[in-house]
């Protein structure tokens, strides 16, 4: 038996012709023009707020008598109906209640999607919430880490400059590092490296070989003894990480560059207008194999050189291969000044291989030779 809500009741049928009724259940019908995810199925449980207040609308398996219901305009529904709200007898097929044309919203612009806002959505935005929270303490940890870039800086024998540049997508964040140091005996450590992965976990993961790197330069080993126990720190500290990282000394005396590489992409020599890629020696990423042996090699620099070291968040992009990418930066690097602008070169630089990386940490450290 089928009524409409606020009408007329039928009166109760003698006692022994009632028949037990269906169990209360959710209440059939459709939402017109609604998303599938706000069907009129979905509508159970107690009446919580009006419809108008703060979206939140449902229905009992059965509606007293008189009772007014709160169901949003326009929603046909089936309510079984009878005395005190109970159904008696076998129900008839299935009637709908005339209800008023679809509510409203409190904004005329808002569309069902934004009036209705589902799990899904607010899932999205707290995701991008957390992502954006990561973000910036992601980016406060690594300046708190890194050494800041500033102006370039001026040595009696050379020029200094980086650029770092953080990927622009969030998430892509990288464990880029750099490195020039002055060592108590006069030489300058120089080094670029490059953590796998991104976000937090390679942040701190970047800042324990950065600064195990640099402890590790007061023995005054060489570049390649320096990776051999780089590589144990990361087989055995940092649980299935790699990392690539280019190093080496520059002795202002003799004006010679002493580098070694882990699997990272090798220096770049400007010198007299050309510019080329050092010949790279023999040199594996950190955390591949135990028990590698890392090969040195050296080139003496003139006054008028500059090296320029980087990562390969540099060349990479998805439009281009890395041979391409490497292509245009020895280009590039040919027009960097070596005793001039260092700032106003590598912003030249960048924007000559297509600007910073937006899935990648752009990073790039320059060392102009000087007369001394």
């Amino acid at each position: 038996m089928v009524g409409v809500v606020g009408g007329a009741q039928p009166p109760l049928p003698p006692a022994d012709d009632r028949e037990p009724g269906p169990e209360p259940g959710p209440i059939p019908g459709v939402l017109p023009e609604a998303p599938p995810d706000l069907l009129a199925e979905d509508i159970t449980a107690d009446i919580t707020e009006d419809i108008t207040g703060d979206l939140a609308v449902s229905l009992p398996g059965a509606v007293p008598a008189g009772v007014p219901a709160a169901v949003p305009a326009g929603v046909p529904a089936a309510v079984p109906a009878g005395p005190h709200g109970m159904t008696y007898g076998r129900p008839a097929a299935p009637k709908y209640a005339a209800l008023p044309a679809h509510p409203r919203p409190r904004t005329p612009d808002l569309s069902w999607s934004e009036w209705y806002p589902s799990d899904s959505r607010r899932q999205l935005v707290e995701a991008r919430e957390r992502a954006a929270d990561e973000r910036r303490v992601t980016l406060a940890l690594r300046e708190a880490i890194l050494p800041e870039p500033g102006s370039p800086a001026v040595l009696p024998y050379a020029r200094i400059a980086v650029r770092y540049v953080p990927a622009g997508k969030a998430g892509s964040l990288g464990g880029d590092w750099y490195d020039a140091t002055t060592l108590p005996d006069g030489r300058m450590f120089l080094a670029v490296g490059d953590v796998s992965g991104h976000g937090l976990p390679a942040i701190a993961e970047m800042a324990q070989l950065r600064h195990a790197l640099l402890g590790l330069t007061m023995t005054g080993a060489s570049p390649g003894m320096l990776l051999e126990w780089l590589n144990a720190l990361v087989l055995n500290r940092l649980d299935d990480t790699t990392a690539t990282v280019v190093c080496g000394y520059f002795d202002p005396v003799t004006r010679l560059f002493t580098w070694a590489h882990a699997g990272h992409p090798a220096p770049i020599l400007v010198r007299r207008g050309g510019a080329h890629q050092l010949v790279a020696p023999r040199g594996v990423v950190l955390g591949a194999t135990p028990h590698l042996r890392y090969s040195v090699a050296d080139v003496r620099l003139e006054p008028g050189d500059l090296l320029l070291m980087f990562t390969d968040g540099v060349v990479e992009r998805r439009t281009r291969g890395l041979d391409e990418g490497l292509s245009l930066i020895v280009r590039a690097a040919a027009a960097v000044p070596a005793c001039g602008d260092l700032d106003a070169g590598l912003d030249r630089l960048v924007a000559a291989i297509g600007g910073p990386n937006p899935e990648d940490d752009t990073c790039l450290l320059a060392v102009g030779v000087t007369g001394g």
